[in-house]
């Protein structure tokens, strides 16, 4: 079945219909979603959700957006909790962490060191307790591929790649996979559509960031979960080979970019409640 490896379920655009839309995805084919955190203040969310549902896993991260408002004290909250999760099958790793130099006021002086201060310790946390890291790395892919290379997590994945295809193999060569999805489905998207065709098979993972990027056939309602299995198909077609094989693929590469989703066996009947 499909992985959504990148999802913002607890989003305020799905109110009270977080567990409803988890349901509809599993009901589509989705065995399982990864609902990111984005700050101190959701991440016992997250871990909610992931505990109601039987398809939702979970990772634990400050996101670059959020690091404006956050303060020091939120990354050894952040350990402490990582720490504490480790015990609970559903916590899959650390994310959504990263950098974003795309909005202005995250690209003045002060505030793109605290970004390159909160990055930098979250990747010791991940590289301390061993875990694979969901990296935002909006406008800021070479700055991120020399904080990883400094600092190795096991293994993780760079969410939304729009990068060079030099960029992509920096990734890759780092143990990294790239995370495609919605965008990918719009024409116009030539780089993202060039890249998703032409790199190799083994070095992509699937995702939606709902309830962001929605793919070109909603484009521009809410994007939902339950989307992934069209936007594989979408990646076969550009590919021009079949569905299962891109399912059977990525899934692959899902359990080698989250080594913690490999001993999660959902019961089929359970996830499309």
């Amino acid at each position: 079945m499909w992985i959504d490896t990148h999802c913002h379920l607890d989003a305020h655009e799905f109110g009270e219909e977080s567990l409803a839309v988890a349901a509809q995805a599993g009901r589509a084919g989705v065995s399982m979603i990864v609902a990111m955190a984005v700050e101190r203040a959701n991440f016992d969310t997250v871990a909610g959700l992931a505990a109601r549902a039987p398809n939702v896993s979970y990772a634990l991260g400050i996101h670059p957006i959020c690091v404006s408002q956050a303060r020091d004290e939120d990354l050894e909250v952040l350990r402490g909790a990582v720490e504490a999760a480790l015990d609970d099958p559903n916590f899959v790793g650390v994310g959504e962490i990263g950098l974003d130099f795309f909005i202005p006021l995250l690209c003045e002086p002060a505030m793109r060191a605290k970004q390159e201060r909160f990055l930098r310790e979250q990747l010791r946390i991940a590289r301390d307790f061993g875990l694979p890291v969901m990296m935002h790395v909006r406008r800021s892919q070479d700055q991120v591929l020399k904080h990883l290379r400094q600092i190795r997590p096991p293994a993780g994945i760079a969410h939304a790649f729009n990068g060079s295809f030099q960029q992509a193999q920096n990734y890759i060569d780092l143990g990294f996979h790239l995370g495609f999805g919605g965008a990918m489905t719009f024409t116009r998207a030539l780089q993202i559509r060039r890249l998703a065709a032409d790199l190799p098979l083994t070095a992509i993972v699937l995702e939606t960031d709902s309830p962001d990027i929605a793919p070109s056939w909603i484009h521009p309602g809410r994007n939902t979960p339950d989307q992934l299995p069209a936007i594989g198909a979408a990646l076969a077609g550009l590919r021009g080979i079949g569905v299962d094989e891109v399912r059977e693929a990525v899934h692959r590469n899902t359990l080698a970019a989250i080594p913690r989703l490999a001993g999660y066996r959902p019961d089929p009947g359970q996830i499309a409640k």
